[in-house]
């Protein structure tokens, strides 16, 4: 029961914690001590030294731990034609804690050409005897956010034709990443999980959205965008709470988007967060079509260091087998580990030992 194609029994999220010299080379540059092809340098060097970590580990997907980022999302959503950065007011809203104070908004019409990270892949992909695993936000995380706010009233009157734009930028990317050799895609959403939080559902609200329409949006606008893959490219969704420096934005299980997200939409794979009572139950999987798509099961913590036990682990998998096929199961961590660049509290052994203990269990799982 093991997998050749992606997502693989045991799989990760994407992003890793930044080791000291990739955060000082980066502190420098943006002091303007070091040159960019500096920053770079060190950036190369760390990228294949945690490739070569993932491969020993006994990964079949490695990904750059997003060591060219910032941020999972405000890196990629920047370099978009029509798409700039800015100072917000205020940063993301976590438990307890707030991120830096940045945004982006749409200024222009959204389009993909010429995207940085097209390079990047490239770069993994050449680094590696595995498969690279590229992440980027989903489309949903340029719209949700900000809202109409910051989408400009001049280029787009109507949002009709933002996301219109939308959908066809990322078939674009899609089609880009395809060409530079990528096999194995991933949209990042946080956006699913808010729209299960009554909490968040009313800041959208408060911000003038019809929240009961986006459902049906997102999954038109990301339907779209993944309609003419290649058969042999993978694409899968994240799905998750907030992850920043081991805090959280949003609670509430599946049950109201479940059905839209999981038979609605032509993702291969869905990893989903599962690691705290926040996610909610596994009925909601019961939505699963039987076949070819798989759950990836984010059922151990990103956010601290402690080991889960791995009997504990396979018991979940066994609940989560009453609602899907174990076939349709893998195992995954519940987020990355450094969505942002300041990192989860928890130390880079530990990260490689939960990445490690994943790897044993699916093995005893699946074979």
């Amino acid at each position: 029961m093991s997998r050749t194609r992606p997502p693989f029994r045991a799989d990760q999220v994407g992003s890793l914690l930044r080791p000291a010299a990739l955060k000082e080379a980066r502190a420098r540059f943006q002091a303007g001590e070091i040159p960019a092809d500096e920053l770079k340098r060190v950036e190369d060097e760390e990228i294949r030294r945690i490739i070569r970590k993932q491969e020993e580990i006994g990964l079949q997907a490695v990904t750059d731990g997003e060591f060219r980022r910032s941020w999972w999302h405000f890196d990629f959503l920047k370099a978009l034609d029509g798409v700039e950065g800015f100072e917000a007011q205020a940063g993301i809203q976590f438990h307890g804690v707030q991120t830096r104070a940045e945004g982006v908004r749409v200024t222009g019409r959204v389009g993909f050409s010429d995207h940085p990270m097209l390079e990047h892949f490239k770069f993994l992909k050449a680094n590696t005897v595995v498969t690279p695993k590229m992440t980027i936000p989903s489309p949903s995380v340029l719209h949700f956010r900000g809202g109409r706010k910051e989408i400009s009233t001049t280029v787009y009157p109507q949002l009709d034709a933002f996301f219109d734009d939308l959908a066809r930028a990322y078939k674009k990317a899609v089609k880009a990443f395809y060409d530079a050799g990528c096999r194995y895609l991933q949209f990042d959403d946080t956006v699913w999980a808010y729209l299960c939080s009554k909490e968040q559902l009313q800041l959208a609200r408060d911000r003038g959205e019809e929240v009961e329409k986006l459902p049906r949006i997102y999954a038109d606008v990301i339907n779209h965008a993944i309609a003419d893959r290649p058969h042999d490219m993978v694409i899968t969704t994240h799905v998750c709470r907030g992850n920043f420096r081991s805090t959280w934005v949003s609670e509430g299980g599946y049950e109201p988007v479940a059905e839209r997200l999981l038979a609605g939409i032509d993702y291969d794979g869905y990893f989903l967060e599962y690691d705290t009572e926040r996610a909610g139950g596994f009925e909601p999987l019961r939505f699963l079509p039987k076949g070819k798509k798989i759950v990836v099961l984010g059922l151990v913590t990103s956010k601290t260091g402690t080991l889960e036990a791995a009997d504990a682990v396979r018991r979940r998998i066994d609940e989560a087998s009453k609602f899907v096929p174990l076939d349709q199961l893998a195992l995954s961590p519940q987020c990355g580990f450094a969505s942002t660049e300041e990192g989860n509290l928890l130390a880079e052994e530990e990260q490689w030992a939960k990445l490690a203990m994943i790897v044993d269990i699916a093995r005893n799982v699946w074979g």
